[in-house]
C-alpha cells in the first residue's frame, strides 16, 4: 500500500465472501449440515451466547456439554466426552483444538478484505499496538489484540473476531523461541509488520540477541507490502528484503535526514511529568516534498516517541492526514502498566511494571529521572525474569544507569536483583562514583538504598514517608510489582 492512499475503503474488493459459518463447514468437508449462523468464535465457555462456536482448549472439554446447552457449537478434541444425543449435530470432533482453531482463523484470513498489521519485538509492542489503533481508529474501524492473547492460541482467536466491515486488524504476536514467530506469520499473513527492537528477553531460551533477532525475523517473508522497523537497532537497521518496503524509524541525533526515502526521522525530543514534544521529519511521497512536523503526545520519554513514529509511519500507510495525527497523539490511552501515572494523596505511582528488561529498565530509569523532582523520587526495582544464564551479570549491569539517575530511595525486590544491590555497595565511594552527580552518589553512600525479600515491607517504607513523592515501579510482569501501589 502506498502512503496517502485517500482511503482505504476506495480500495476494498468487495467480493462474495464466505461467512465463517460457511468457511467452519468447510473445515468439515460438509460432514454435517451446521444450521447455525455462526457470530462469534469463543475458548472460553462462561462468554457463550446463542450462535456461537466453542473451541474446547485443553480443560475447555470438561465444559463441551455446558456449552451445548447454550446453544453454541462445539468444537472438542477429548474422546472422554460423551455428547449428548440431542447435540450431536452441533459436536464436532477432531484429533487437536488448538490446529483447529489455527486452520479455522488461517481460513477466515484468507476470506477478509481487511488489512492486518503485524506487531513483534523484545519490548514495545503493546504500546505500538495501542498506538496504531487509537491513530487508525480516528478514519476506520478495526480491531487490536487484548489482554496477552499474542500466541499461537490467542492470535488466531483474535483473528477470527474480525468482522466483515472491519478495515483493519492488529495483531500482536509474542514468542519465546525458534519457529513461533513463523506459525503466526503463516496464519496472519501481514500487510503491514512492525518490529519495535532487538532485546534481551528470550535469552533464557534464545541464548543470544542474534538468536532473537532470527527468531523474530521469521516474520518477513510472510509480510504482503511494508516493514516498519526501529532503525537505528543495531540489529534492525540492517535488514533487507526483497518486494517489500521498508520503513525505518530514525532520531536525527544519530541519523542525518536523506531525502526522497521512506524513513522518518525524529528530535528535539523535550518532556516532563505533562507530556512530550518531539519534531518529525519525512519525505512526502505525494507532495514530493520534505515534510516537517512538531508535536505533542501525554506519553512520556524519548523511547515512547520512538514507539509513536513507528506508529505514525503506520498510519501514513493509511493516508492518516498529518493533521488528524497531530490531535489524536495528544492523548493516547496505553493499557495499564505501561508508565501508567497513580495518583493516591500525595504520592504518584508510575506503573511501568507491565515486564522489564534491561533495555526497558534503562529507559524507564532515563525517563524517570527527568521528572518529578519537585518531589521525593522512589525507584522500585524488581527481578527481570527470562534472562537466561547471565541474569544476574545483566541485573548487577544496571548500576551503570543507576548511578546517573537521580533519585532519593531506591528499593531492590527480588533475589535476582541482590546481585544488583551487591554491586552497589562494593562501588559506593568517591573514586568509582561519577562525581557529577552529586546528588546520587550522596543516595548511595547514604545508604538510602535497600534490599527486601517481602513487597509487603517495601508498601510499608513508602507508606511511612509522608512527604510528597513519586514512586516508580519497574520489574518483569511475574513479580506483580503493582501490588505494592496503596489502594
Amino acid at each position: 500500500m502506498n502512503y496517502y492512499k485517500k482511503s482505504i475503503k476506495t480500495s476494498r474488493i468487495w467480493r462474495n465472501f464466505m461467512n465463517k459459518s460457511e468457511v467452519f463447514q468447510r473445515l468439515f468437508n460438509k460432514e454435517k449440515t451446521l444450521d447455525l449462523e455462526i457470530k462469534n468464535v469463543s475458548i472460553d465457555s462462561k462468554k457463550l451466547e446463542k450462535s456461537d462456536v466453542f473451541v474446547a482448549i485443553r480443560g475447555g472439554n470438561n465444559f463441551v456439554n455446558e456449552a451445548l446447552e447454550k446453544g453454541a457449537a462445539v468444537v472438542y478434541d477429548s474422546e472422554a466426552v460423551k455428547i449428548d444425543e440431542k447435540y450431536v449435530d452441533r459436536a464436532f470432533f477432531v484429533k487437536d483444538s488448538i490446529e483447529f482453531l489455527q486452520k479455522f482463523a488461517k481460513e477466515w484470513r484468507k476470506n477478509l478484505d481487511i488489512k492486518v498489521i503485524g506487531i513483534t519485538g523484545s519490548n514495545g509492542k503493546t504500546t505500538v499496538k495501542d498506538m496504531i489503533y487509537h491513530l487508525l481508529s480516528q478514519k476506520y474501524k478495526g480491531k487490536k489484540t487484548e489482554g496477552n492473547y499474542n500466541n499461537h492460541i490467542g492470535l488466531p482467536f483474535t483473528l477470527l473476531r474480525a468482522e466483515k466491515d472491519d478495515e483493519f486488524i492488529i495483531l500482536e504476536m509474542g514468542m519465546s523461541g525458534f519457529g513461533e514467530i513463523d506459525l503466526l506469520g503463516q496464519i496472519a499473513l501481514p500487510d503491514i509488520n512492525v518490529i519495535t527492537n532487538i532485546g534481551e528477553s528470550h535469552l533464557e531460551f534464545l541464548k543470544t540477541k542474534e538468536n532473537v533477532f532470527l527468531a523474530k525475523a521469521e516474520i518477513i517473508p510472510y509480510i504482503k507490502s511494508t516493514l516498519v522497523i526501529n532503525g537505528d537497532d543495531e540489529y534492525l537497521k540492517n535488514v533487507k528484503t526483497e518486494n517489500i518496503e521498508v520503513v525505518r524509524a530514525l532520531s536525527l541525533k544519530n541519523n542525518e535526514f536523506r531525502d526522497k526515502t521512506s524513513d522518518f526521522y525524529y528530535g528535539d525530543v523535550r518532556f516532563n511529568e505533562s507530556g512530550t514534544d518531539f519534531f518529525l521529519k519525512y519525505f512526502g511521497k505525494i507532495c514530493q516534498s520534505t515534510v516537517e512536523r512538531n508535536y505533542k503526545t501525554n506519553v512520556l520519554g524519548e523511547h515512547n516517541v520512538l514507539n509513536l513514529v513507528m506508529a505514525i509511519a503506520v498510519a501514513k500507510q493509511f493516508g492518516i492526514e498529518d493533521k488528524i495525527i497531530g490531535e489524536a497523539i495528544k492523548n493516547i490511552g496505553l493499557t495499564g502498566m505501561r508508565f501508567q501515572i497513580i495518583e493516591n494523596g500525595n504520592t504518584t505511582y508510575i506503573n511501568d511494571a507491565y515486564n522489564a528488561s534491561p533495555m526497558s529498565m534503562e529507559k524507564s530509569l532515563e525517563t524517570f529521572s527527568q521528572i518529578y523532582n519537585d518531589r521525593l523520587k522512589i525507584v522500585v526495582l524488581g527481578d527481570m525474569l527470562e534472562l537466561g544464564e547471565n541474569e544476574l551479570k545483566l541485573h548487577s549491569n544496571l548500576f551503570d544507569t543507576i548511578k546517573n539517575t537521580k533519585f532519593d530511595k531506591l528499593y531492590l525486590f527480588g533475589k535476582r536483583m541482590k546481585s544488583l544491590f551487591e554491586k552497589i555497595k562494593e562501588n559506593v565511594d568517591d573514586k568509582n562514583l561519577n562525581n557529577e552527580n552529586l546528588e546520587i552518589n550522596k543516595a548511595l553512600k547514604n545508604g538510602k538504598f535497600e534490599h527486601f525479600d517481602e513487597k509487603k515491607k517495601i508498601k510499608e517504607k513508602i507508606r511511612q514517608i509522608s512527604e510528597k513523592k513519586a514512586v516508580l515501579l519497574k520489574a518483569s510482569r511475574g513479580m506483580k510489582l503493582e501490588e505494592i501501589i496503596e489502594k
